[in-house]
């Protein structure tokens, strides 16, 4: 799997997720959205006003000193504690459907964007106990934006043998006198290490680097 950019990657991988995450937030109850999820802190409502102020910051091109802070997050969340559980969803929508244009046409600082609101959209779903996920469509879309941003957080070379897929994927940056780290596993797996979230009741291998060295988000 090539870790070279593909300006088209995030809008799929945005657009694939829509398709599915927005029916199933409409079909919610009010109650669903003030369950707690794995970002400490956040509601569903929280993770999804998130979701779609980050993507309303990339199509209009908001972007200040403190971008994507955690200051700067819990500003835009309470922002949006007035509005309708339906409109969060609305902007979410419209988010997921028009920043990639804007992502592709960019240098490529942005596509980890794409993969952060996807992982977020597992999120949603584990909080409300549902089945695969960090997995569906959009994974392997997902483990392609995996390159470019181990490669830009400086991550050491792992290879990594995904047992789901049959496919090798190699991410991170090779570093001097010291050997790529190795994980056996499944594609899901995976990105629940590099996201930094649960791994109860998975099956890894892991050799030569540390879970702590795979995280790619914070």
């Amino acid at each position: 799997m090539a870790d070279e950019r593909d300006p088209e990657l995030p809008g799929l991988l945005l657009r694939t997720e829509r398709d599915l995450l927005i029916p199933l937030l409409r079909s919610a109850a009010a109650s669903d959205f003030a369950l707690r999820t794995a970002c400490p802190g956040w509601t569903v409502r929280d993770v999804l006003a998130h979701c779609g102020s980050v993507l309303s910051r990339v199509v209009e091109g908001r972007f200040g000193p403190d971008v994507f802070s955690p200051e700067c997050n819990d500003r835009d969340i309470a922002e949006r504690a007035g509005w309708t559980d339906a409109q969060v969803v609305d902007e979410l929508e419209a988010g997921m459907t028009d920043a990639g244009a804007v992502i592709a046409a960019g240098p490529g600082v942005l596509d980890g964007v794409a993969l952060g609101e996807w992982v977020h959209a597992g999120d949603v779903r584990e909080a409300w106990g549902l089945e695969g996920a960090y997995r569906g469509p959009g994974l392997p879309l997902a483990l392609r934006l995996l390159g470019p941003r181990a490669r830009h957080q400086k991550m050491p070379l792992l290879v990594a043998e995904l047992e789901d897929s049959k496919e090798e994927l190699v991410i991170g940056r090779e570093q001097e006198g010291r050997a790529p780290g190795r994980y056996r596993g499944d594609g899901a797996t995976l990105i629940r290490l590099c996201a930094g979230r649960s791994l109860v009741g998975t099956r890894y291998e892991l050799e030569g680097v540390t879970e702590r060295e795979l995280f790619l988000f914070g």
